[in-house]
């Protein structure tokens, strides 16, 4: 296949052994994980970190200075794929969501302090930390519109507001906080991303969200947050007012193929389940469910679609690094609503396979369709996503009138 060609030398000598480590100590074990308390399942994924750092993939693709391995995009995006079929395969290499995309703010725009107290510790996995962004009172497809605000009074900022989704903040040490710092800006330089310590007064977790039934906690978690007159330095403010658009934009591109290629990930092991169980389960004696033409093609129809949305991905990553993030803004939107429709699609034809097995939390399937139902609404809906493609392209229709 084509992605053999695009592979260096890198990638080429690390993925056969991160492969193999995730088969032996990952994947028959995260269905039973699952199903722990994380707090009470922390430790063990402590120790499996630890052999992870020991080996020397800690922080795949972040800065070497921070013990990362200083991978590129395209690089990143194959050990994405080996490890995203697992839920805690990005956890075990310190490249989870919310974290890293904090950790690659901070990189870019926190000064020499904010990057001692908060980049530092986050990189060697000593602490967690959450982006408070989405609030319920607002559409999340149009992120301009926001009532959390933080008020500039003398050396501090005073924040008020109502978020929600906020990911991992059960059990976190900080947040970033994106609130407008000046309501009579132009639309996308009203708000600035600010730096929250959790212990904070003024800063309360309302309940842990339940995402169909299960509420989860610790860093397998959404909050519901509130902001009541919560006061933090000035310092804290990261990069300049008024940027906090900005910076959200630098982080989504990236931030989006790294999403795509672990669902990709969990694609691979929703087919390798659905293939094993059609090759094994009987109907009647000497027939199994996969001698069925109508299992045949969606087994057919799935391993086209894993391709086909794979390679996208990888194409996207190769022009973001070869031309840059605008450069690839429309290759970007295909593949957030593309391959997060493949990815339910998938993993719905992978239960179907398994009947009633398939709903039940006795294989991962479950969980995957539970959780991974959502890649159709965070970071842009497929709505968004298709309206903003679909703009784009015709603009370059459109008739000059001068």
């Amino acid at each position: 296949m084509l992605t053999e060609l695009i592979k260096t030398e890198r990638v080429k000598q690390l993925l056969p052994e991160i492969k193999a480590f995730m088969a032996e100590e990952v994947f028959p074990y995260d269905l039973a994980w699952s199903k722990m308390p994380f707090f009470q399942l922390e430790s063990t994924l402590n120790a499996l970190r630890e052999k992870v750092r020991a080996k020397g993939w800690w922080l795949p693709n972040f800065d070497p200075h921070y013990g990362g391995q200083g991978l590129n995009l395209l690089e990143h995006a194959f050990i994405a794929e080996a490890i995203g079929g697992s839920p805690f395969g990005y956890y075990l290499f310190n490249c989870q969501a919310p974290d890293i995309g904090n950790m690659e703010l901070l990189h870019i725009a926190g000064t020499p302090a904010q990057c001692e107290i908060y980049l530092k510790p986050l990189s060697e996995g000593k602490i967690r930390s959450c982006f408070a962004m989405t609030e319920p009172e607002f559409a999340g497809s149009n992120p301009v519109r926001m009532g959390t605000l933080a008020v500039k009074e003398g050396d501090e900022y005073i924040i008020n507001g109502h978020k929600w989704f906020t990911t991992a903040f059960d059990g976190s040490a900080f947040t970033i906080v994106m609130a407008v710092t000046d309501p009579t800006a132009a639309p996308h330089q009203r708000a600035s991303m600010v730096i929250v310590p959790t212990d904070t007064p003024g800063l309360k977790m309302v309940r842990n969200l339940p995402i169909m039934g299960h509420t989860g906690e610790g860093w397998v978690s959404h909050s519901e947050i509130r902001f009541e007159n919560v006061r933090v330095p000035a310092s804290n403010l990261l990069g300049r007012e008024g940027q906090g658009f900005a910076l959200a934009q630098v982080r989504l591109g990236p931030g989006r193929i790294h999403h795509c290629m672990r669902w990709m990930g969990i694609c691979e092991r929703a087919f390798d389940l659905m293939c094993r169980y059609a090759a094994q389960r009987e109907i009647e004696d000497g027939r199994t469910l996969g001698d069925l033409q109508m299992v045949q093609q969606m087994i057919a129809e799935s391993r086209a679609e894993i391709d086909a949305a794979k390679l996208m991905t990888l194409s996207t990553a190769l022009l973001i690094e070869k031309a840059g993030q605008k450069a690839a803004a429309e290759d970007v939107s295909s593949i957030k609503f593309f391959t997060a429709k493949i990815l339910n699609q998938v993993l719905d034809r992978a239960i179907q396979v398994h009947g009633g097995l398939g709903i039940t939390d006795d294989t991962i399937l479950a969980l995957f369709y539970r959780e991974e139902r959502a890649a159709r609404i965070y970071d842009g809906t497929d709505e968004t996503h298709k309206a903003s493609l679909a703009r784009k392209i015709l603009k370059r229709y459109a008739v000059s009138k001068g």
